[in-house]
């Protein structure tokens, strides 16, 4: 039987408005050993912003996460999947977008984080990354 996106994803992802600062991003995604948090505005998801992107585009850049609003440092162009849609299809869509995690909505909200590691995970549970997806952390 074919799995589906809602059998591997991350459920109840963190959400953050736009204007809250990069540091308190950072200490959610640690305190919950997470990767990323989902950006919205009002009621409406405006973007995503990863750990790399706070390095990448906030410390590397010399901003000061104390001050730096998340929408000054997330992706804004989203590509996002559905609960009921295949995981062989969210497979084809990371590797042709080069993307590592994908939001996944039910209408304009957001149920879901899908990453790299999760389908790691289940497909192939003997493989290098999927050991490593399931370590415990190490902070």
């Amino acid at each position: 039987m074919e799995k589906m996106v809602r059998d591997v994803m991350t459920k109840s992802p963190v959400t953050m408005a736009v204007d809250a600062l990069v540091q308190d991003a950072a200490r959610a995604m640690k305190d919950r050993n997470i990767g990323d948090v989902i950006v919205t505005q009002g009621d409406q998801v405006c973007g995503i912003v990863t750990d790399r992107d706070i390095t990448v585009r906030a410390v590397a850049e010399g901003k000061d996460p104390r001050s730096t609003k998340l929408g000054d440092i997330c992706s804004s162009d989203l590509i996002t999947l559905q609960p009921d849609q295949s995981v062989d299809e969210a497979v084809k869509l990371m590797r042709a977008k080069a993307i590592r995690r994908l939001p996944v909505m039910e209408g304009s909200k957001p149920v879901g984080i899908l990453a790299l590691g999760d389908l790691a995970t289940q497909q192939d549970e003997g493989s290098a990354l999927a050991d490593i997806s399931s370590a415990p952390p190490n902070s």
